[in-house]
């Protein structure tokens, strides 16, 4: 409810300041123009502040691990298994089995990426991230790869994924038991 209200504020002081700022372009009424700006700062202020908080709450954080742990786990087992057959799937079908494979996985994982941050510290969200990421470039480069037909490229970065990801499995494993022994002291 915060969050939609304070959502508002900032719409209304957005669109009321900039009536405002258009009524006389000669002369802006500074009187009535800055009130308007104050109250979109206070509500943009109180909008921070209410979202952190709700990224923050302990039932998405444990909502969020779990959707983190099995994305992550299941785009490794997905990308093995395409791995082990990558030379008998046909270039150009590559990029249709990536988007059956990956798709969900990856969605969900960057959808709830933000609270790496908070499960486990910027330092492992960064490692974490680094490999997520390249991993990613490199399985975005397969798709393409068979969209163009290079057979040979398909084949050395669906590796190269695999790689990544298998780092990212093992930094967030890594991240997810320090952080299990420090709650348990």
């Amino acid at each position: 409810m915060t969050i939609l209200l304070s959502r508002l504020v900032v719409a209304a002081a957005f669109v009321g300041g900039a009536f405002i700022a258009v009524i006389d372009p000669a002369a802006i009424d500074w009187k009535t123009f800055l009130p308007v700006v104050a109250a979109g700062l206070v509500g943009l202020i109180v909008l921070k502040v209410s979202t952190g908080a709700a990224a923050r709450a302990d039932s998405v954080l444990i909502a969020n691990r779990r959707i983190l742990n099995d994305s992550l786990h299941a785009i490794v087992l997905n990308l093995e298994e395409l791995n082990g057959r990558r030379d008998k799937i046909p270039t150009y079908e590559m990029r249709f089995e990536i988007d059956r494979l990956f798709r969900d996985d990856l969605f969900a994982f960057a959808d709830a990426r933000d609270s790496l941050k908070h499960i486990f510290g910027l330092s492992a969200y960064a490692e974490i991230m680094s490999s997520f990421a390249a991993g990613e470039r490199y399985l975005n480069r397969v798709w393409s790869a068979s969209t163009d037909g290079y057979v040979d490229e398909v084949l050395v970065y669906i590796e190269k994924a695999l790689g990544q990801f298998v780092e990212a499995v093992d930094a967030f494993d890594r991240a997810d038991t320090a952080a299990r022994k420090e709650m348990s002291k």
